[in-house]
């Protein structure tokens, strides 16, 4: 790995070796451990506008809603407004970063399956450019608040496209039993359109369906926007009406190591939905992961050498995935070269808990030693964004690096944030 000059796609654009040590954004890990600490995550920024590029690129007469809740931070939200894409909120807090960076409102679609009054409220207040109803309950909430305050509210309706995707159970979304959405096959989600349009204070803008993550069978997403455009012309024929937008969300897979499956790009997805939605329904899809996942590269700091077994000073807590989903990895020695022959090791974090394992086995150096610096690709989708304060470990930063400029996006947590919760 270190002999190459440019990396497998689980890595960063501008991942490179130069004389032994991983750089990213032209600067090497050792520098960025020593400015920021670690663990850290440092995030490429070039890749990252890079990706967005090949979205809109996709999809010109679409809309692109980057979804936050893979990795979403005030700097994060100020690219996607300069890039001109869209952002995907699903809470209140997700809201609240996207003011901070300073995305328009009417750029930003709230979804989530259970949204407080407090946030439909604020939503509508601050004017978002479409919530995505979840449910009846939902619907009468959402057009409460905009009878409050006197507007008429953008919806989408979300609907089960009854597509269940080759992914993890916990990542389908689009199947009978998700907790997401209403139901075509029942009549669900036709009753709820009908009550939609019934109701002056929101306006049916489109249809929703979102049918997973980790998705690389482009012809799941096929199979659900030939049900959706069947749904959508229906509603039209029923009602009278126009509806001009299908939001077909998000899923696409990524690769995590290397050798797995290529992943589909955006210009194969382009391929497969022009074949089935009408050129008069306009496409939104919201990638999450597809962009944010191998822009970032996680950099810890090797503790202890216990036989196979190598400890370095993050874990479960900044990386919940392997633990939650089983999720595999890959890891190199970042911070210098070595001739010594592999060995086979499993890298493991710091918690008190047998299952904090982020790489279950993977060959390193067998000199490698406490001081050393450990790298994890593909580390920028549902880390930082779900980590934790396990075992009271404050979560770790996010450096974005450019052009041999690096600057901390998200700041490292202290002991003094965590005890200022306490009562």
């Amino acid at each position: 790995m270190g002999n190459s000059s440019v990396m497998d796609q689980v890595w960063p654009l501008t991942a490179r070796w130069a004389e032994g040590e991983l750089r990213l954004g032209r600067i090497g890990v050792t520098e960025l451990a020593t400015a920021f600490g670690t663990p850290v995550y440092v995030l490429d920024e070039h890749d990252f506008r890079a990706r967005c590029a090949a979205w809109t690129a996709a999809f010109p007469d679409g809309d692109i809603h980057y979804g936050g809740k893979a990795f979403l931070a005030p700097a994060v939200v100020g690219w996607l407004r300069e890039l001109g894409l869209s952002l995907d909120v699903c809470s209140g807090g997700e809201l609240a970063i996207a003011q901070r960076g300073g995305m328009p409102a009417g750029r930003v679609v709230f979804h989530g399956n259970n949204k407080s009054d407090a946030e439909i409220r604020r939503a509508v207040e601050w004017g978002v450019g479409c919530i995505v109803l979840d449910s009846f309950h939902e619907l009468d909430r959402v057009a409460q608040a905009a009878r409050r305050l006197g507007v008429r509210q953008a919806v989408m309706v979300r609907v089960k496209p009854g597509v269940d995707a080759e992914t993890h159970a916990s990542w389908a979304t689009g199947g009978e039993r998700t907790k997401f959405g209403l139901s075509m096959a029942s009549g669900e989600a036709a009753e709820a359109v009908r009550r939609v349009l019934g109701e002056p204070a929101l306006e049916l803008v489109g249809l929703h369906s979102h049918i997973g993550s980790q998705i690389f069978d482009l012809d799941s997403f096929g199979t659900a926007a030939e049900r959706m455009v069947g749904f959508l012309r229906a509603v039209e024929r029923e009602h009278g009406v126009t509806i001009g937008k299908l939001d077909l969300g998000g899923g696409l897979g990524v690769r995590y190591l290397a050798g797995e499956r290529e992943a589909p790009t955006p210009a194969e997805l382009a391929e497969v939905l022009r074949a089935t939605v009408p050129d008069d329904v306009r496409i939104a899809l919201e990638p999450g992961r597809s962009i944010v996942a191998a822009t970032t590269v996680a950099v810890y700091e090797v503790g202890t050498v216990k036989g196979r077994y190598l400890s370095v000073d993050g874990g479960m807590s900044d990386n919940p995935r392997p633990a939650t989903y089983g999720a595999a990895y890959t890891a190199v020695l970042a911070s210098r070269a070595s001739d010594t022959a592999t060995e086979n090791y499993t890298v493991v974090g710091k918690h008190c808990e047998t299952g904090d394992i982020l790489v279950d086995g993977v060959h390193l150096p067998g000199d490698v030693r406490p001081g050393d610096l450990i790298a994890i690709p593909c580390s920028g989708a549902y880390q930082r964004s779900a980590a934790s304060n396990y075992n009271q470990i404050p979560r770790p930063p996010v450096v974005a690096v450019r052009d041999g400029v690096a600057r901390a996006i998200v700041r490292r947590e202290t002991e003094e944030d965590l005890l200022r919760l306490y009562v």
